[in-house]
């Protein structure tokens, strides 16, 4: 059954949650007064219908339904997470919760994306002021999966319990929060950064595009998979962390930072900052730096993906919540998924061993439908590929959703033929055909073999259930 979320303000951070909300098959409405919230709320989701399904091997669930409403009380009408993300003054946002507690459900999750204010400030004065709590992500919420869960004491066991389930299931990392503090975790440590680039810059020291050049060749690439503690683990070599303490500790004297010392930022400064940034990526327009951004992120994150690591190791564990197929179908459907950035070549479309390793996927459905799965493989028997012949029928191109259907068209004894066809989702067309022989083998002797009875039985089953259609 569809669920229903209510998203207060549509703008960059509003809009991210609706798209990821709508993408993982919520019923999103949406109160923005502003009259270019719609095109706004359409340009993320844009980005996020082209970037988050690349992120997975399987098809996300089927797109829920998007509505815009002209006022707070038709937005919250059966919505179990309301979202707010209006501008960061106290005032607007005690008036918002006080109108989404008048007439949203008792048992709705009521979070701000604020990223300064504590979440018992945003109580005060409401009616229930347990409801209300900090849900602070981060742009592009459709990608980055941490969400800062800020709770107060006034806030039941249970719902927190809730709403940290909630954002699982849609792909998302709760940090619980234990107590609260302006600004949360993650931009204390950003104000820091952010700091003493404006003393770099005012200084002379360093450019805008020298200060990210030196975050994005460098600590950039090991905060993103190891972060900060892990990675000076690492510094302090195998004695550890006390060592590294023991070691770097003294530096925290020296005068190395800036930090409690803020730099006014006058025109000059400004304008400084300013034209060094639009000589760095002026050229640029804001949804090219946005896509830019997105197939980066996405990249980075299929990549720790593969080493089941940091942000890739969420993505698994989401992807296990996915359909991976639909086996009842005759041929079956064994691979429906979004092709992905990384895939493609300098061509600009997927280049040949991805087809092997989408085929390769189908084929391991039509294993494990069968029993021939890791079980049946630490027992000692397996199938392995002796023969494919692919086709390349038409271009298929990063972003665009495919499925797969495959056939038995031999089973007899250890040999079994499979016939895979790939099909783009929008219109149907062929891309690619493959044909694939492979022998049952016995793993102790490397040998060719007979499958075992119940294995066996099932492809008989399949091959004759294939024939017929």
């Amino acid at each position: 059954m569809s669920r229903t979320a209510a998203i207060i303000g549509g703008g960059v951070i509003g809009g991210g949650w609706a798209a990821r909300l709508l993408l993982n098959g919520w019923n999103v409405q949406v109160f923005d007064p502003d009259p270019k919230a719609k095109r706004k709320i359409g340009e993320v989701l844009a980005n996020a219908r082209h970037a988050l399904p690349m992120l997975y091997d399987f098809a996300l669930p089927p797109e829920g339904n998007l509505s815009f409403h002209d006022n707070i009380t038709d937005t919250v009408k059966g919505a179990l997470w309301v979202q707010e993300s209006v501008p960061e003054r106290l005032d607007i946002k005690h008036k918002v919760f006080a109108d989404v507690q008048a007439t949203c459900p008792m048992d709705a999750v009521i979070a701000s994306s604020t990223s300064g204010f504590k979440p018992s400030e945003l109580q005060q004065g409401a009616a229930t002021p347990g409801q209300i709590m900090v849900a602070h992500p981060f742009n592009p919420v459709y990608l980055l999966p941490l969400i800062e869960l800020v709770p107060t004491a006034e806030s039941p066991p249970a719902l927190i319990k809730r709403a940290s389930e909630i954002l699982t299931s849609i792909g998302l990392f709760p940090l619980h929060v234990r107590h609260e503090i302006d600004a949360h975790i993650a931009d204390r440590f950003l104000e820091a950064v952010w700091r003493e680039a404006l003393w770099l810059i005012k200084d002379d020291i360093a450019t805008t595009e020298e200060i990210d050049n030196a975050i994005r060749y460098g600590f950039g690439l090991r905060w993103a998979q190891m972060g900060l503690f892990e990675t000076y683990r690492i510094a302090g070599g195998e004695a550890g962390m006390k060592h590294f303490i023991d070691q770097f500790g003294p530096c925290l004297k020296w005068p190395w930072t800036k930090l409690m010392d803020v730099p006014e930022l006058t025109d000059d400064l400004t304008r400084k900052i300013a034209d060094q940034s639009d000589a760095q990526s002026g050229s640029l327009s804001i949804r090219e730096l946005e896509r830019k951004r997105d197939n980066n992120l996405i990249a980075m994150m299929r990549a720790l993906k593969q080493q089941n690591n940091a942000a890739g190791r969420l993505i698994n564990a989401h992807q296990k919540t996915l359909q991976p197929a639909n086996l009842d179908h005759s041929p079956m459907i064994t691979v429906r998924r979004t092709i992905p950035i990384d895939w493609t070549d300098y061509n600009g479309h997927m280049n040949e061993g991805r087809y092997g390793q989408v085929f390769s996927d189908a084929a391991d459905v039509v294993m494990l439908h069968v029993g021939a799965d890791a079980d049946y493989i630490a027992g000692g028997m397996s199938y392995f590929t002796a023969e494919t012949t692919i086709k390349y029928l038409d271009e298929t191109h990063a972003g665009e959703m495919i499925g797969v259907t495959s056939r038995v068209t031999l089973g007899e004894g250890k040999k079994l033929r499979l016939f895979h066809e790939m099909k783009r989702a929008s219109d149907g067309v062929i891309l690619s055909t493959c044909d694939q022989f492979l022998l049952h083998v016995d793993l102790t002797t490397r040998r060719s073999c007979d499958p075992l009875p119940g294995v066996q039985a099932k492809i008989i089953a399949l091959a004759a259930l294939h024939k017929e259609a």
